[in-house]
């Protein structure tokens, strides 16, 4: 079967369930979308990495890296292997200087190592075409090694923020990030930086 290349395009808070978030993959220069319903910690592991933050303590998918480097192990690339039941399934794709191994994973964990390691995200078209969304073709549309767009959102969190002063936005963002609710500390910096602009 031939892969086909994703990217995340989004990342989001599903409107569809609680306490969910929604990754949004792309086809890479081509039209298709992939949603897929992740969890909150899973969300922000990912949304951690997108943003190039530095958590003051690592994070498991930051540990896992950090193990797999100490052993010469490389994530070569992961593969969106199966959809059953609405349940997507993954493998990454391993390296080392011996040997090519295929692991099993949830497809939120093998995205929240796909962005650390910077390897590729590849699924199939049976996949694509069973639970994909065909988007509009936008003029200037993305082409591959365009910047991934990050859209990281919570009901009511712009309405939140758009009252506060930029000083209480700065102590706010402070104290998440002491939290370690990354999520949240992105929308904040957003609207700091939108402020500033």
């Amino acid at each position: 079967m031939k892969k086909i290349e994703l990217e995340i395009v989004a990342l989001s808070h599903s409107i569809t369930q609680t306490h969910s978030y929604a990754v949004v993959l792309g086809e890479v220069n081509g039209l298709r979308r992939l949603p897929i319903v992740i969890g909150g910690f899973e969300a922000q592991a990912i949304a951690v990495a997108l943003e190039r933050m530095q958590p003051s303590r690592p994070l498991t998918h930051d540990l896992l890296k950090n193990f797999m480097n100490a052993f010469n192990v490389d994530l070569h690339e992961i593969i969106i292997s199966d959809l059953q039941e609405g349940i997507f399934y993954s493998k990454l794709v391993c390296v080392n200087d011996h040997d090519t191994v295929e692991i099993d994973s949830r497809t939120s964990d093998a995205l929240a190592l796909a962005v650390r390691f910077g390897c590729p995200v590849f699924t199939y078209d049976h996949i694509l075409e069973s639970a994909g969304i065909l988007m509009e073709d936008a003029p200037g549309g993305k082409k591959k090694g365009s910047p991934t767009t990050t859209t990281i959102s919570e009901p009511g969190s712009r309405d939140d923020l758009s009252g506060l002063s930029l000083d209480e936005l700065n102590s706010l963002l402070k104290e998440v990030l002491d939290q370690e609710d990354y999520i949240r500390a992105i929308s904040i910096r957003d609207e700091i930086q939108k402020r500033s602009k």
